[in-house]
């Protein structure tokens, strides 16, 4: 591969040993591959290459497999993921404390980031997680119902609207903002295909804009995790700097061990973290954490609680949730919903002003007089397994299934809905009807190969 002549007299104008091989690195050597376990399913990876450093639920690989034929991959069992990105997991662990708090991730999609903070905050936080962009928020939705957490609720816009809907309520927002991808030239064509001097400015502009409007959504006291996938100071440590300069914000140091061979900022006072292909087993990224002056215990307006209860949910359906009694049940007609009931005021809040296009479990879908459980339940750490008829089924069945072909049932299965599990996991539904089985599998997700 070769890079861009521009980016490399970029890199070499710096003048810092920091990145110093970086190029010989980008354009002669292989991305590796990683992947984070699913804690809250109490998944272990099976083999791997050894554990990435900074994160005990990432697992380098020494090939990468077809994920896309492992039903593991499809029941939300791991994620895939760079090792570098796994590095947020190790930052909100130092950041969070004990009790559970609100935490944005505003720039979501794909969704690791988001699936890797469910995992390392407090139990019980709230996660809101924002994308712009409508198909990589489709993406972001899918993720988030396969990686189970019910705390969590999905908007797609403008982070302007996030902050009319929550002003200073965030204890932990996160932007891993759109940029130039110098950190993924390694192993995305496209990154270098783009690349360009006047590409980095416009990032620049936008990131100045998004934090600007992220930081009327944190609270006194809370803390910004501010992340790229770029080497350009432009882009990173000159961003740190206006939000210490113009908005008072405070850099805050976190804790690293010298082995781990990540590097410091660039001509900067403030703690930032570069990782560098070459000096990590992972891909280009830039973090740094700020912390918004005052004093937490007076951060934020209330928010109103909703006085009208929603409960309009059949019995029945409850007991497809365990714990059933804590959620907050709601019928539109079409769908069945339950979003845990201590956070129904940010949920509605959200909803005044944003986009919320999936929150909670998505219990059920309405035809006629039946309730048919959806994928979302059946991916949900929530879930009643015992609520159901369970097959387990092999790994040919399981791809069948997520293929969303007709599969064959055991003699003696009940009729109605059943679920399949694969190596005792849940892998979905399918409605038994006796001499065929209808393949609930969502069309939109089904594998094409």
């Amino acid at each position: 591969m070769k890079l861009p002549e521009g980016f490399v007299e970029s890199i070499a104008a710096v003048g810092t040993p920091v990145l110093d091989g970086l190029v010989d690195v980008l354009e002669n050597s292989v991305p590796s591959v990683a992947v984070r376990d699913n804690v809250g399913k109490r998944f272990r990876y099976p083999g791997g290459d050894g554990d990435v450093p900074w994160c005990a639920a990432g697992h380098y690989l020494d090939n990468r497999p077809s994920f896309t034929l492992d039903p593991a991959f499809h029941q939300g069992m791991y994620y895939v993921q760079d090792a570098s990105s796994m590095f947020i997991a190790h930052v909100l662990r130092h950041l969070a404390g004990e009790g559970p708090l609100r935490y944005l991730d505003a720039c979501a999609a794909p969704g690791g980031k988001t699936t890797a903070a469910i995992d390392a905050l407090p139990h019980g936080s709230l996660v809101v997680a924002n994308e712009y962009v409508p198909a990589r928020a489709a993406v972001l939705r899918e993720n988030v119902i396969k990686w189970g957490s019910p705390d969590v609720i999905v908007t797609r816009g403008d982070t302007a609207a996030l902050v009319k809907a929550m002003p200073e309520s965030f204890d932990i927002i996160a932007a891993d903002v759109p940029c130039s991808g110098e950190g993924m030239m390694r192993k995305d064509a496209d990154a270098v295909a783009q690349w360009s001097h006047r590409l980095v400015e416009e990032c620049a502009d936008r990131q100045r804009e998004i934090v600007g409007n992220l930081w009327r959504a944190l609270k006194p006291g809370g803390f910004m995790v501010y992340s790229t996938c770029t080497f350009n100071r432009h882009e990173n440590e000159e961003i740190i700097g206006m939000l210490v300069e113009e908005y008072g914000a405070e850099s805050v140091e976190i804790p690293v061990m010298d082995d781990w061979n990540i590097q410091p900022g660039i001509d900067t006072r403030c703690h930032c973290y570069r990782f560098l292909p070459g000096r990590v087993r992972g891909e280009g990224l830039f973090l740094a954490v700020v912390r918004k002056p005052g004093d937490p215990a007076t951060r934020m307006q209330r928010l109103s609680k909703d006085k009208k209860a929603r409960n309009e949910m059949p019995v029945v359906a409850k007991e497809w949730l365990n714990n059933g009694e804590m959620f907050d049940f709601k019928a539109d007609g079409e769908r069945v919903n339950a979003f845990p009931r201590r956070y129904l005021p940010e949920l509605k809040a959200l909803e005044r002003k944003t986009d919320v296009i999936y929150h909670g479990v998505l219990v059920a879908t309405v035809k006629g007089r039946d309730l048919i459980p959806t994928q979302s339940l059946a991916m949900s750490r929530m879930f009643n397994r015992g609520a159901f008829h369970a097959v387990d089924v092999s790994r040919d069945t399981a791809l069948e299934y997520l293929r969303r072909h007709a599969v064959g049932l055991p003699d003696g299965t009940p009729r109605g809905f059943v679920l399949l599990t694969y190596n005792g996991e849940a892998l979905g539904f399918v409605k038994n009807l006796g001499n065929r089985a209808n393949n609930l599998y969502p069309q939109s997700w089904r594998i094409l190969n």
